[in-house]
């Protein structure tokens, strides 16, 4: 297997430094550039093969968020992982709007870094728990109503699916758990995001969260 590449934007050349000698622990993550603002960022996810791209919000000439959106333009292919603070929740709800796939804290521990941007490369979203709570509750998208109304469209096996999902379930995990192969799990997540009309996993989580599906796990 090919090791995650990995692009870090920071300007702080210390956090760079202190993330890449982090990630260079592990034997399958290797950092193939790096930038000190968003605009440098995107010019070297464009220059180099890059599976995740680290970003911080707070960047000077185009910053994280404008990153986050331009990437999901230009470059597709690239998982984008936000760092942020306590207190950025409003940035968070619109990195998830733009496309981002996980959102980290800035004092998130070694393991649970590296974690994180093997989840985002093998394409499943990932949030902080202790950013959950705060970004549902103060996330701008569907009301309890209309997330209510798109998830009535959903089959009941992609209701199954969903509950899992919102539960924060891997494919694989969900696979085992419905009794069906990971393909045809891979096919109804497909089809949720479409129906739901997300952009990623996390999207639709917050969905079964303004639905209510999920108080009953």
């Amino acid at each position: 297997m090919p090791p995650i590449r990995v692009l870090l934007a920071d300007d702080e050349a210390l956090l760079r430094t202190g993330v890449r000698l982090i990630l260079e622990h592990a034997d399958d993550v290797r950092v193939v550039a790096e930038a000190a603002d968003g605009a440098e960022a995107v010019a070297q996810a464009l220059a180099h093969t890059v599976d995740v791209a680290l970003l911080d919000i707070r960047m000077p000439v185009m910053d994280g968020l404008a990153a986050v959106a331009e990437l999901a333009r230009a470059a597709p292919g690239v998982k984008t992982l936000v760092l942020t603070t306590f207190g950025e929740e409003d940035n968070l709800a619109e990195a998830l709007r733009a496309g981002a796939a996980g959102f980290l804290l800035k004092d998130t521990g070694p393991q649970e870094l590296i974690h994180a941007v093997r989840t985002v490369a093998g394409g499943h979203a990932i949030l902080a728990p202790q950013l959950t709570r705060c970004l549902i509750d103060r996330y701008v998208g569907q009301s309890g109503r209309d997330a209510g109304r798109l998830v009535e469209g959903l089959s009941k096996k992609e209701r199954e699916v969903l509950l899992l999902l919102g539960a924060g379930r891997s494919n694989a995990e969900i696979a085992k758990d419905l009794y069906m192969g990971e393909g045809t799990v891979k096919t109804h997540v497909s089809r949720i995001l479409a129906k739901l009309g997300c952009g990623n996993r996390v999207q639709a989580a917050i969905i079964a969260h303004d639905a209510g599906i999920l108080a009953d796990r």
